[in-house]
Protein backbone atom coordinates (compact mmCIF):
# COMPACT_ATOMS: atom_id res chain seq x y z
CA UNK A 1 0.00 0.00 0.00
CA UNK A 2 1.53 3.53 -1.04
CA UNK A 3 0.47 6.73 0.19
CA UNK A 4 -0.69 7.95 -3.44
CA UNK A 5 -3.22 4.80 -3.07
CA UNK A 6 -4.51 5.90 0.09
CA UNK A 7 -4.96 9.41 -1.19
CA UNK A 8 -7.10 8.18 -4.32
CA UNK A 9 -9.50 6.08 -1.86
CA UNK A 10 -9.91 9.21 0.13
CA UNK A 11 -10.62 11.54 -2.64
CA UNK A 12 -13.16 9.11 -3.87
CA UNK A 13 -14.54 8.85 -0.82
CA UNK A 14 -15.08 12.46 -0.51
CA UNK A 15 -16.43 12.86 -3.90
CA UNK A 16 -19.27 10.61 -3.49
CA UNK A 17 -19.55 12.37 0.13
CA UNK A 18 -20.13 15.87 -1.62
CA UNK A 19 -22.55 14.75 -4.50
CA UNK A 20 -24.58 12.51 -2.18
CA UNK A 21 -26.46 15.14 -0.21
CA UNK A 22 -27.49 17.42 -2.87
CA UNK A 23 -28.44 14.13 -5.20
CA UNK A 24 -30.54 12.93 -1.77
CA UNK A 25 -32.39 16.16 -1.48
CA UNK A 26 -33.34 16.35 -4.95
CA UNK A 27 -34.54 12.83 -5.28
CA UNK A 28 -36.22 13.68 -1.87
CA UNK A 29 -38.11 16.64 -3.80
CA UNK A 30 -39.09 14.61 -6.35
CA UNK A 31 -40.48 11.69 -4.89
CA UNK A 32 -42.27 14.30 -2.24
CA UNK A 33 -44.04 16.81 -4.20
CA UNK A 34 -41.75 17.27 -7.02
CA UNK A 35 -40.93 20.73 -8.70
CA UNK A 36 -43.79 22.78 -10.27
CA UNK A 37 -41.82 23.58 -13.72
CA UNK A 38 -41.81 19.51 -13.87
CA UNK A 39 -45.49 19.30 -13.63
CA UNK A 40 -46.69 19.90 -17.38
CA UNK A 41 -44.54 17.60 -18.74
CA UNK A 42 -45.07 15.30 -15.57
CA UNK A 43 -49.10 15.28 -16.58
CA UNK A 44 -48.48 15.05 -20.16
CA UNK A 45 -46.22 11.63 -19.58
CA UNK A 46 -49.20 10.44 -16.96
CA UNK A 47 -51.38 10.90 -19.95
CA UNK A 48 -49.52 9.13 -22.33
CA UNK A 49 -48.87 6.22 -20.59
CA UNK A 50 -52.60 5.71 -19.07
CA UNK A 51 -51.90 7.01 -15.01
CA UNK A 52 -53.81 9.33 -13.13
CA UNK A 53 -50.80 10.52 -10.75
CA UNK A 54 -53.41 10.67 -8.08
CA UNK A 55 -55.01 7.37 -8.22
CA UNK A 56 -52.32 5.23 -5.27
CA UNK A 57 -52.34 1.90 -4.14
CA UNK A 58 -52.51 -0.83 -1.24
CA UNK A 59 -49.22 -2.30 -1.09
CA UNK A 60 -51.03 -5.53 -2.54
CA UNK A 61 -51.93 -3.68 -5.32
CA UNK A 62 -48.44 -2.25 -5.88
CA UNK A 63 -46.86 -5.37 -5.70
CA UNK A 64 -48.92 -6.53 -7.92
CA UNK A 65 -48.36 -3.77 -10.74
CA UNK A 66 -44.56 -4.17 -9.97
CA UNK A 67 -44.33 -8.18 -10.66
CA UNK A 68 -46.74 -7.29 -13.80
CA UNK A 69 -44.64 -4.93 -15.05
CA UNK A 70 -41.47 -6.90 -15.11
CA UNK A 71 -43.21 -10.49 -16.49
CA UNK A 72 -43.98 -8.72 -19.30
CA UNK A 73 -40.48 -6.90 -19.71
CA UNK A 74 -38.80 -10.15 -18.99
CA UNK A 75 -41.36 -11.74 -22.45
CA UNK A 76 -40.48 -9.01 -24.81
CA UNK A 77 -36.58 -8.92 -24.00
CA UNK A 78 -36.80 -12.67 -24.20
CA UNK A 79 -38.12 -12.16 -27.80
CA UNK A 80 -35.94 -9.74 -29.05
CA UNK A 81 -32.92 -11.57 -28.46
CA UNK A 82 -34.60 -15.06 -30.32
CA UNK A 83 -35.72 -12.75 -32.98
CA UNK A 84 -32.78 -10.56 -33.40
CA UNK A 85 -31.58 -12.38 -36.39
CA UNK A 86 -34.54 -11.01 -38.73
CA UNK A 87 -34.83 -7.58 -36.43
CA UNK A 88 -32.91 -4.43 -38.17
CA UNK A 89 -29.93 -2.43 -36.57
CA UNK A 90 -27.59 -5.70 -37.04
CA UNK A 91 -24.62 -4.62 -39.02
CA UNK A 92 -22.71 -7.71 -37.29
CA UNK A 93 -25.36 -10.27 -38.71
CA UNK A 94 -25.52 -11.72 -35.38
CA UNK A 95 -27.49 -14.95 -35.11
CA UNK A 96 -30.66 -15.77 -32.88
CA UNK A 97 -29.65 -16.76 -28.86
CA UNK A 98 -30.37 -19.71 -27.69
CA UNK A 99 -33.37 -20.37 -26.05
CA UNK A 100 -31.77 -21.20 -22.06
CA UNK A 101 -29.52 -18.73 -22.61
CA UNK A 102 -32.22 -16.03 -23.69
CA UNK A 103 -34.23 -17.15 -20.42
CA UNK A 104 -31.27 -16.35 -18.56
CA UNK A 105 -30.40 -12.98 -20.06
CA UNK A 106 -33.81 -11.69 -19.71
CA UNK A 107 -34.24 -12.87 -16.17
CA UNK A 108 -30.69 -11.25 -15.72
CA UNK A 109 -31.86 -7.62 -16.86
CA UNK A 110 -35.03 -7.64 -15.58
CA UNK A 111 -33.35 -8.13 -12.18
CA UNK A 112 -30.72 -5.52 -12.53
CA UNK A 113 -28.58 -8.32 -11.86
CA UNK A 114 -26.77 -8.12 -15.45
CA UNK A 115 -25.38 -11.29 -14.95
CA UNK A 116 -23.59 -12.13 -18.71
CA UNK A 117 -23.10 -15.79 -19.85
CA UNK A 118 -22.50 -14.33 -23.42
CA UNK A 119 -20.03 -12.11 -24.71
CA UNK A 120 -21.98 -8.56 -25.84
CA UNK A 121 -20.17 -7.90 -29.21
CA UNK A 122 -20.41 -11.13 -30.63
CA UNK A 123 -23.82 -12.50 -29.32
CA UNK A 124 -26.21 -8.97 -29.73
CA UNK A 125 -26.99 -6.74 -31.98
CA UNK A 126 -27.36 -2.83 -31.38
CA UNK A 127 -30.48 -3.28 -31.77
CA UNK A 128 -30.76 -5.11 -28.73
CA UNK A 129 -28.73 -3.48 -26.67
CA UNK A 130 -30.75 -0.33 -27.39
CA UNK A 131 -34.42 -1.61 -26.92
CA UNK A 132 -33.56 -4.64 -24.45
CA UNK A 133 -30.56 -4.39 -21.99
CA UNK A 134 -30.65 -0.39 -22.14
CA UNK A 135 -34.21 -0.35 -21.57
CA UNK A 136 -34.39 -2.80 -18.77
CA UNK A 137 -30.89 -1.00 -17.04
CA UNK A 138 -33.44 2.29 -16.83
CA UNK A 139 -36.88 0.01 -15.99
CA UNK A 140 -34.94 -2.52 -13.38
CA UNK A 141 -33.10 0.37 -11.46
CA UNK A 142 -36.11 2.23 -11.06
CA UNK A 143 -38.01 -0.29 -9.83
CA UNK A 144 -35.18 -0.71 -7.11
CA UNK A 145 -35.84 3.19 -6.00
CA UNK A 146 -39.70 2.58 -6.58
CA UNK A 147 -39.90 0.13 -3.76
CA UNK A 148 -37.79 2.32 -1.65
CA UNK A 149 -39.88 5.04 -2.01
CA UNK A 150 -42.71 2.95 -0.85
CA UNK A 151 -40.95 1.81 2.07
CA UNK A 152 -40.15 5.36 3.44
CA UNK A 153 -43.88 6.03 2.54
CA UNK A 154 -44.84 3.11 5.01
CA UNK A 155 -42.71 5.56 7.49
CA UNK A 156 -43.84 8.94 6.94
CA UNK A 157 -47.53 8.22 6.48
CA UNK A 158 -50.33 7.34 9.54
CA UNK A 159 -53.56 4.90 9.22
CA UNK A 160 -52.89 4.93 5.86
CA UNK A 161 -54.16 1.97 3.01
CA UNK A 162 -51.85 3.16 0.52
CA UNK A 163 -48.39 3.77 -0.10
CA UNK A 164 -48.37 5.16 -3.88
CA UNK A 165 -48.92 4.17 -7.15
CA UNK A 166 -46.17 2.04 -8.54
CA UNK A 167 -46.25 3.25 -12.14
CA UNK A 168 -45.94 7.08 -11.14
CA UNK A 169 -43.18 5.87 -8.81
CA UNK A 170 -40.95 4.44 -11.66
CA UNK A 171 -41.81 7.10 -14.10
CA UNK A 172 -40.46 9.40 -11.74
CA UNK A 173 -37.29 7.54 -11.25
CA UNK A 174 -36.85 7.13 -14.67
CA UNK A 175 -37.69 10.69 -16.19
CA UNK A 176 -36.34 13.16 -13.51
CA UNK A 177 -33.16 11.01 -12.29
CA UNK A 178 -31.97 8.33 -13.91
CA UNK A 179 -32.62 9.67 -17.33
CA UNK A 180 -31.08 13.34 -16.63
CA UNK A 181 -28.10 12.16 -14.63
CA UNK A 182 -27.20 9.37 -17.49
CA UNK A 183 -27.41 11.74 -20.62
CA UNK A 184 -25.04 14.45 -18.64
CA UNK A 185 -22.59 10.95 -17.52
CA UNK A 186 -22.89 9.35 -20.89
CA UNK A 187 -21.54 13.04 -22.66
CA UNK A 188 -18.41 12.73 -20.01
CA UNK A 189 -17.47 9.17 -21.14
CA UNK A 190 -17.74 10.44 -24.98
CA UNK A 191 -15.09 13.59 -23.81
CA UNK A 192 -13.28 10.11 -22.31
CA UNK A 193 -12.79 8.22 -25.73
CA UNK A 194 -15.87 5.96 -25.17
CA UNK A 195 -17.88 5.57 -28.55
CA UNK A 196 -20.89 6.13 -29.42
CA UNK A 197 -22.29 5.07 -32.83
CA UNK A 198 -23.83 2.91 -35.01
CA UNK A 199 -21.22 2.07 -36.82
CA UNK A 200 -20.27 -1.38 -38.64
CA UNK A 201 -17.33 -3.47 -37.09
CA UNK A 202 -13.86 -2.04 -38.34
CA UNK A 203 -11.67 -4.40 -39.80
CA UNK A 204 -7.96 -4.43 -38.74
CA UNK A 205 -4.83 -5.86 -39.61
CA UNK A 206 -2.38 -6.93 -36.95
CA UNK A 207 1.40 -6.77 -36.36
CA UNK A 208 1.19 -10.40 -37.58
CA UNK A 209 -1.16 -10.07 -40.17
CA UNK A 210 -4.11 -11.40 -39.21
CA UNK A 211 -7.51 -9.77 -39.57
CA UNK A 212 -8.99 -8.23 -36.57
CA UNK A 213 -12.91 -6.86 -36.24
CA UNK A 214 -12.86 -4.30 -33.92
CA UNK A 215 -16.73 -3.69 -32.36
CA UNK A 216 -17.71 -0.01 -31.68
CA UNK A 217 -21.67 0.61 -31.55
CA UNK A 218 -23.83 2.65 -28.94
CA UNK A 219 -21.66 1.88 -25.78
CA UNK A 220 -20.99 5.28 -24.02
CA UNK A 221 -25.20 5.50 -23.55
CA UNK A 222 -25.57 1.93 -22.70
CA UNK A 223 -22.06 2.35 -20.11
CA UNK A 224 -23.91 5.22 -18.10
CA UNK A 225 -26.94 3.85 -17.26
CA UNK A 226 -25.21 0.58 -16.29
CA UNK A 227 -23.36 2.16 -13.64
CA UNK A 228 -25.90 4.68 -12.02
CA UNK A 229 -28.28 2.04 -12.19
CA UNK A 230 -25.99 -0.22 -10.77
CA UNK A 231 -26.97 -2.75 -13.08
CA UNK A 232 -23.41 -3.66 -14.16
CA UNK A 233 -24.21 -5.42 -18.29
CA UNK A 234 -20.94 -4.21 -20.26
CA UNK A 235 -21.59 -3.97 -23.64
CA UNK A 236 -17.95 -5.84 -24.58
CA UNK A 237 -16.63 -9.63 -23.13
CA UNK A 238 -14.43 -7.55 -21.11
CA UNK A 239 -16.44 -5.28 -19.23
CA UNK A 240 -15.20 -2.30 -18.02
CA UNK A 241 -11.77 -3.38 -18.43
CA UNK A 242 -11.87 -2.66 -21.71
CA UNK A 243 -10.65 0.28 -23.42
CA UNK A 244 -13.74 1.43 -25.27
CA UNK A 245 -15.50 1.04 -22.25
CA UNK A 246 -13.47 2.51 -19.67
CA UNK A 247 -10.61 3.89 -21.72
CA UNK A 248 -8.67 6.66 -19.21
CA UNK A 249 -7.63 7.02 -15.43
CA UNK A 250 -10.02 10.06 -15.38
CA UNK A 251 -13.22 7.68 -16.98
CA UNK A 252 -12.49 5.15 -14.01
CA UNK A 253 -12.73 7.26 -11.61
CA UNK A 254 -16.21 8.75 -12.95
CA UNK A 255 -17.49 5.02 -13.48
CA UNK A 256 -16.73 4.32 -10.05
CA UNK A 257 -18.17 7.47 -8.49
CA UNK A 258 -21.48 6.60 -10.83
CA UNK A 259 -22.18 3.44 -9.37
CA UNK A 260 -21.98 4.84 -5.86
CA UNK A 261 -23.93 8.19 -6.93
CA UNK A 262 -27.51 7.63 -6.74
CA UNK A 263 -27.32 4.76 -3.84
CA UNK A 264 -25.64 6.73 -1.99
CA UNK A 265 -27.78 9.97 -2.21
CA UNK A 266 -30.92 7.30 -1.92
CA UNK A 267 -29.70 7.47 2.04
CA UNK A 268 -29.70 11.03 2.01
CA UNK A 269 -33.47 11.29 0.22
CA UNK A 270 -34.37 8.75 3.07
CA UNK A 271 -33.68 11.22 6.09
CA UNK A 272 -35.13 14.11 4.30
CA UNK A 273 -38.46 12.46 3.41
CA UNK A 274 -38.80 10.78 7.05
CA UNK A 275 -38.20 14.70 8.62
CA UNK A 276 -34.80 13.37 9.59
CA UNK A 277 -31.33 13.99 8.87
CA UNK A 278 -29.64 12.06 11.10
CA UNK A 279 -30.97 8.76 10.54
CA UNK A 280 -29.95 9.40 6.96
CA UNK A 281 -26.58 10.16 7.87
CA UNK A 282 -26.22 7.46 10.50
CA UNK A 283 -27.17 4.74 7.72
CA UNK A 284 -24.63 6.27 5.31
CA UNK A 285 -22.08 6.05 8.29
CA UNK A 286 -22.62 2.08 8.32
CA UNK A 287 -22.62 1.54 4.47
CA UNK A 288 -19.39 4.02 4.50
CA UNK A 289 -17.44 1.87 7.62
CA UNK A 290 -18.37 -1.21 6.46
CA UNK A 291 -17.06 -0.09 2.87
CA UNK A 292 -13.52 0.94 3.91
CA UNK A 293 -13.39 -1.90 5.84
CA UNK A 294 -13.50 -4.25 2.13
CA UNK A 295 -11.38 -1.45 0.20
CA UNK A 296 -8.71 -1.54 2.56
CA UNK A 297 -8.95 -5.44 2.94
CA UNK A 298 -8.75 -6.02 -0.83
CA UNK A 299 -6.04 -3.30 -1.54
CA UNK A 300 -3.93 -4.43 1.23
CA UNK A 301 -4.24 -8.29 -0.08
CA UNK A 302 -3.57 -7.06 -3.41
CA UNK A 303 -0.90 -4.88 -3.12
CA UNK A 304 0.69 -7.59 -0.71
CA UNK A 305 1.20 -9.88 -4.06
CA UNK A 306 1.00 -13.40 -4.53
CA UNK A 307 3.46 -15.52 -1.68
CA UNK A 308 4.47 -18.58 -3.90
CA UNK A 309 6.67 -15.44 -6.00
CA UNK A 310 8.73 -14.32 -2.96
CA UNK A 311 10.79 -17.99 -2.90
CA UNK A 312 11.38 -17.03 -6.56
CA UNK A 313 13.43 -13.76 -5.95
CA UNK A 314 10.21 -11.58 -7.45
CA UNK A 315 10.17 -7.99 -5.75
CA UNK A 316 6.37 -7.45 -5.59
CA UNK A 317 7.46 -3.59 -3.88
CA UNK A 318 5.87 -1.29 -6.01
CA UNK A 319 8.45 1.76 -7.37
CA UNK A 320 8.97 4.32 -9.95
CA UNK A 321 9.20 1.41 -12.52
CA UNK A 322 6.63 -1.84 -11.17
CA UNK A 323 3.46 -1.77 -9.73
CA UNK A 324 4.42 -4.04 -7.31
CA UNK A 325 1.40 -6.47 -5.90
CA UNK A 326 -0.93 -8.99 -7.51
CA UNK A 327 -1.10 -7.67 -11.37
CA UNK A 328 -2.66 -11.24 -12.69
CA UNK A 329 -5.80 -9.70 -14.41
CA UNK A 330 -5.56 -6.05 -13.89
CA UNK A 331 -5.06 -3.47 -16.41
CA UNK A 332 -1.58 -1.49 -16.09
CA UNK A 333 -3.43 1.94 -16.58
CA UNK A 334 -5.31 1.03 -13.44
CA UNK A 335 -2.98 -0.44 -11.01
CA UNK A 336 -3.30 -2.44 -7.86
CA UNK A 337 -5.22 0.12 -5.70
CA UNK A 338 -8.08 1.24 -8.70
CA UNK A 339 -8.58 -2.81 -9.27
CA UNK A 340 -9.24 -2.73 -5.67
CA UNK A 341 -11.35 -0.06 -5.00
CA UNK A 342 -13.39 -0.67 -8.24
CA UNK A 343 -14.06 -4.97 -6.74
CA UNK A 344 -15.07 -3.27 -3.73
CA UNK A 345 -17.90 -0.63 -4.70
CA UNK A 346 -19.12 -2.67 -7.90
CA UNK A 347 -19.65 -5.35 -5.37
CA UNK A 348 -20.78 -3.35 -2.72
CA UNK A 349 -23.58 -1.91 -4.65
CA UNK A 350 -25.61 -4.56 -6.88
CA UNK A 351 -23.55 -3.10 -10.00
CA UNK A 352 -20.93 -6.08 -10.85
CA UNK A 353 -19.01 -3.76 -13.76
CA UNK A 354 -15.42 -5.13 -13.77
CA UNK A 355 -12.02 -3.03 -14.71
CA UNK A 356 -10.29 -6.33 -13.18
CA UNK A 357 -10.76 -10.25 -13.39
CA UNK A 358 -11.50 -10.87 -9.29
CA UNK A 359 -10.70 -14.36 -10.45
CA UNK A 360 -6.97 -13.59 -10.47
CA UNK A 361 -7.03 -11.67 -6.36
CA UNK A 362 -5.45 -12.99 -4.33
CA UNK A 363 -7.36 -15.66 -2.22
CA UNK A 364 -8.34 -12.78 0.46
CA UNK A 365 -8.40 -9.85 -2.24
CA UNK A 366 -11.07 -11.94 -3.80
CA UNK A 367 -13.18 -13.22 -0.65
CA UNK A 368 -13.93 -9.07 -0.03
CA UNK A 369 -16.21 -8.74 -3.32
CA UNK A 370 -17.88 -12.06 -1.83
CA UNK A 371 -18.40 -10.75 1.76
CA UNK A 372 -19.79 -7.38 0.55
CA UNK A 373 -22.39 -9.49 -1.38
CA UNK A 374 -22.96 -12.47 1.12
CA UNK A 375 -24.30 -9.30 3.82
CA UNK A 376 -27.10 -9.05 1.24
CA UNK A 377 -25.65 -6.32 -0.75
CA UNK A 378 -26.75 -3.48 1.92
CA UNK A 379 -23.41 -1.00 1.87
CA UNK A 380 -25.12 1.24 -0.12
CA UNK A 381 -26.30 -2.02 -2.34
CA UNK A 382 -28.38 -1.50 -5.81
CA UNK A 383 -30.14 1.36 -6.12
CA UNK A 384 -33.26 1.13 -4.20
CA UNK A 385 -32.57 -2.33 -3.49
CA UNK A 386 -29.33 -1.47 -0.81
CA UNK A 387 -31.57 1.34 0.85
CA UNK A 388 -34.77 -0.84 1.31
CA UNK A 389 -32.43 -4.07 2.91
CA UNK A 390 -31.06 -1.85 4.92
CA UNK A 391 -33.87 -0.57 6.22
CA UNK A 392 -34.81 -4.17 6.70
CA UNK A 393 -31.51 -4.64 8.79
CA UNK A 394 -32.50 -1.86 10.51
CA UNK A 395 -36.07 -2.97 11.64
CA UNK A 396 -34.03 -6.61 12.95
CA UNK A 397 -31.93 -3.95 15.19
CA UNK A 398 -34.09 -2.18 16.87
CA UNK A 399 -36.05 -5.00 17.27
CA UNK A 400 -32.65 -6.68 19.54
CA UNK A 401 -32.31 -3.31 20.93
CA UNK A 402 -36.29 -3.36 22.37
CA UNK A 403 -34.94 -6.72 23.70
CA UNK A 404 -31.84 -5.47 25.45
CA UNK A 405 -34.14 -2.75 26.98
CA UNK A 406 -37.54 -4.49 27.83
CA UNK A 407 -39.55 -2.06 25.44
CA UNK A 408 -41.58 -3.21 22.11
CA UNK A 409 -38.96 -2.08 19.18
CA UNK A 410 -39.45 1.39 17.42
CA UNK A 411 -38.18 3.06 14.42
CA UNK A 412 -39.10 6.87 13.45
CA UNK A 413 -41.88 6.51 15.52
CA UNK A 414 -43.77 3.47 14.61
CA UNK A 415 -44.04 0.29 16.31
CA UNK A 416 -41.88 -2.77 14.91
CA UNK A 417 -44.57 -5.99 15.91
CA UNK A 418 -44.80 -9.18 15.14
CA UNK A 419 -45.78 -9.01 11.80
CA UNK A 420 -43.14 -6.17 10.72
CA UNK A 421 -40.44 -8.59 12.49
CA UNK A 422 -41.30 -11.94 10.49
CA UNK A 423 -41.66 -10.13 7.06
CA UNK A 424 -38.35 -8.89 7.79
CA UNK A 425 -36.44 -12.26 8.53
CA UNK A 426 -38.46 -13.88 5.75
CA UNK A 427 -36.76 -11.05 3.36
CA UNK A 428 -33.63 -11.63 5.22
CA UNK A 429 -33.79 -15.63 4.81
CA UNK A 430 -34.40 -15.91 1.11
CA UNK A 431 -30.65 -14.81 0.40
CA UNK A 432 -28.75 -17.78 2.61
CA UNK A 433 -31.48 -19.98 1.55
CA UNK A 434 -31.13 -19.48 -2.26
CA UNK A 435 -27.50 -19.37 -2.38
CA UNK A 436 -27.00 -22.60 -0.05
CA UNK A 437 -29.71 -24.30 -1.62
CA UNK A 438 -29.19 -24.25 -5.30
CA UNK A 439 -25.26 -23.36 -4.68
CA UNK A 440 -25.59 -27.01 -2.90
CA UNK A 441 -26.90 -28.63 -5.90
CA UNK A 442 -24.61 -27.72 -8.21
CA UNK A 443 -21.45 -28.82 -6.21
CA UNK A 444 -23.06 -32.16 -5.69
CA UNK A 445 -24.70 -32.89 -9.49
CA UNK A 446 -22.83 -33.43 -12.11
CA UNK A 447 -24.02 -31.29 -14.28
CA UNK A 448 -23.01 -28.31 -11.84
CA UNK A 449 -19.65 -29.18 -11.04
CA UNK A 450 -18.92 -29.37 -14.84
CA UNK A 451 -19.01 -25.70 -14.61
CA UNK A 452 -16.20 -25.62 -12.80
CA UNK A 453 -12.46 -25.14 -14.11
CA UNK A 454 -10.58 -25.56 -10.24
CA UNK A 455 -10.13 -28.17 -8.58
CA UNK A 456 -10.40 -28.14 -4.67
CA UNK A 457 -10.85 -24.48 -2.90
CA UNK A 458 -10.63 -22.19 -5.46
CA UNK A 459 -13.46 -24.64 -7.30
CA UNK A 460 -15.63 -24.40 -4.54
CA UNK A 461 -15.15 -20.42 -4.07
CA UNK A 462 -15.93 -20.25 -8.00
CA UNK A 463 -19.20 -21.91 -7.42
CA UNK A 464 -20.66 -20.07 -4.40
CA UNK A 465 -19.38 -17.06 -5.72
CA UNK A 466 -21.74 -17.57 -8.71
CA UNK A 467 -24.94 -18.19 -6.63
CA UNK A 468 -23.87 -15.31 -3.69
CA UNK A 469 -23.63 -13.11 -7.37
CA UNK A 470 -26.94 -13.91 -8.62
CA UNK A 471 -28.96 -14.12 -5.92
CA UNK A 472 -27.71 -10.97 -4.75
CA UNK A 473 -28.26 -9.34 -8.02
CA UNK A 474 -24.72 -8.68 -8.61
CA UNK A 475 -23.71 -9.96 -12.08
CA UNK A 476 -20.25 -10.16 -11.06
CA UNK A 477 -18.06 -13.47 -11.38
CA UNK A 478 -14.93 -15.58 -11.03
CA UNK A 479 -14.20 -15.95 -14.75
CA UNK A 480 -13.17 -19.53 -14.27
CA UNK A 481 -16.54 -20.17 -13.71
CA UNK A 482 -18.58 -21.59 -16.96
CA UNK A 483 -22.30 -20.74 -16.74
CA UNK A 484 -23.58 -21.22 -20.21
CA UNK A 485 -24.60 -24.45 -20.17
CA UNK A 486 -28.77 -25.52 -19.72
CA UNK A 487 -28.37 -26.47 -16.20
CA UNK A 488 -26.62 -23.17 -14.89
CA UNK A 489 -28.32 -20.70 -17.47
CA UNK A 490 -31.95 -22.08 -15.41
CA UNK A 491 -30.75 -22.74 -11.84
CA UNK A 492 -28.35 -18.78 -12.06
CA UNK A 493 -31.85 -17.75 -13.63
CA UNK A 494 -33.94 -18.22 -10.79
CA UNK A 495 -31.49 -17.60 -8.00
CA UNK A 496 -31.83 -14.47 -10.17
CA UNK A 497 -35.18 -13.93 -9.65
CA UNK A 498 -35.76 -15.38 -6.26
CA UNK A 499 -33.04 -13.02 -5.40
CA UNK A 500 -35.02 -10.19 -6.39
CA UNK A 501 -38.97 -10.51 -6.00
CA UNK A 502 -38.86 -12.39 -2.90
CA UNK A 503 -37.34 -10.30 -1.21
CA UNK A 504 -39.47 -7.23 -2.96
CA UNK A 505 -42.98 -8.61 -1.86
CA UNK A 506 -42.36 -9.18 1.69
CA UNK A 507 -40.80 -5.62 1.90
CA UNK A 508 -43.68 -3.64 0.21
CA UNK A 509 -45.87 -5.99 2.79
CA UNK A 510 -43.87 -3.81 5.28
CA UNK A 511 -44.29 -0.19 3.84
CA UNK A 512 -47.84 -1.54 4.03
CA UNK A 513 -48.20 -2.83 7.07
CA UNK A 514 -46.19 0.31 9.08
CA UNK A 515 -48.47 2.91 6.75
CA UNK A 516 -51.62 1.62 8.65
CA UNK A 517 -49.61 2.45 12.18
CA UNK A 518 -50.60 5.63 14.16
CA UNK A 519 -47.16 7.00 15.15
CA UNK A 520 -45.92 7.08 18.74
CA UNK A 521 -44.13 10.13 20.24
CA UNK A 522 -40.78 9.46 21.56
CA UNK A 523 -40.22 8.91 25.08
CA UNK A 524 -37.26 8.49 27.67
CA UNK A 525 -37.36 4.84 26.75
CA UNK A 526 -36.68 5.04 23.14
CA UNK A 527 -33.91 3.44 21.71
CA UNK A 528 -32.03 6.66 19.91
CA UNK A 529 -31.56 5.25 16.20
CA UNK A 530 -29.12 8.42 15.27
CA UNK A 531 -26.49 7.88 17.03
CA UNK A 532 -23.07 6.02 16.99
CA UNK A 533 -24.05 3.27 18.99
CA UNK A 534 -26.62 2.45 17.35
CA UNK A 535 -24.48 2.75 13.86
CA UNK A 536 -22.23 0.24 15.53
CA UNK A 537 -25.12 -2.49 16.38
CA UNK A 538 -26.15 -2.27 12.97
CA UNK A 539 -22.89 -2.96 11.72
CA UNK A 540 -22.97 -5.87 14.40
CA UNK A 541 -26.12 -7.79 13.51
CA UNK A 542 -25.29 -7.08 9.64
CA UNK A 543 -22.00 -9.01 10.07
CA UNK A 544 -22.95 -11.29 12.32
CA UNK A 545 -25.80 -12.36 10.40
CA UNK A 546 -23.70 -12.55 6.87
CA UNK A 547 -20.68 -13.81 8.26
CA UNK A 548 -22.15 -16.64 10.43
CA UNK A 549 -24.47 -18.01 7.45
CA UNK A 550 -21.77 -18.29 5.46
CA UNK A 551 -18.67 -18.82 7.31
CA UNK A 552 -18.19 -22.34 6.34
CA UNK A 553 -18.28 -21.97 3.16
CA UNK A 554 -15.20 -18.96 3.39
CA UNK A 555 -13.36 -21.76 5.31
CA UNK A 556 -13.50 -24.13 2.99
CA UNK A 557 -12.87 -21.68 -0.16
CA UNK A 558 -10.91 -18.76 0.05
CA UNK A 559 -9.47 -19.31 3.70
CA UNK A 560 -8.29 -22.59 2.78
CA UNK A 561 -6.54 -21.23 -0.68
CA UNK A 562 -5.09 -18.67 1.46
CA UNK A 563 -3.33 -20.93 4.12
CA UNK A 564 -2.26 -23.26 1.45
CA UNK A 565 -0.35 -20.73 -0.72
CA UNK A 566 0.92 -19.26 3.02
CA UNK A 567 2.12 -22.37 4.12
CA UNK A 568 3.00 -24.14 1.22
CA UNK A 569 0.20 -27.08 2.03
CA UNK A 570 -1.75 -28.54 -0.87
CA UNK A 571 -5.68 -29.11 0.75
Amino acid sequence: MTAAGVLQVILFCAAVTVTAFPLGLYMARIFDGGFAILEPIERRAFRLCGLKGEQEQHWTGYAGSLLMFNLAGLLLLYAIMRLQAWLPVNPAGVGAVAPDLAFNTAVSFTTNTNWQNYGGETAMSYLTQMAGMTVHNFTSAANGIAVAVALIRGFTRRSARTIGNFYVDLLRAVLWVLLPLSVIFTLLLVWQGVPQNLDTYSQATTLEGARQLIAQGPVASQDAIKLLGTNGGGFFNANSAHPFENPTPLSNFLEMWGILAVSAGLVFMFGRMVADDRQGRAIFLAMGLMMLAGIGTAYWAEADGNPLFEPLGVDMTAGERAPGGNMEGKELRFGIVNSALFATITTDTSCGAVNAMHDSFTPLGGMVPMIDMMLNEVIFGGVGAGLHGMIVFVIITVFIAGLMVGRTPEYLGKKMEAREIKLAVLSILVFPLTVLGLGGLSIMLPAGLAAVSAPGPHGLSETLYAYVSTTANNGSAFAGFSGNSLYQNIMLGLAMLMGRFLVIVPTLAIAGSLAAKKTVPASAGTFPTHGSLFVGLLIAVIVIVGGLTFFPFLALGPLVEHLSLVAGVTF
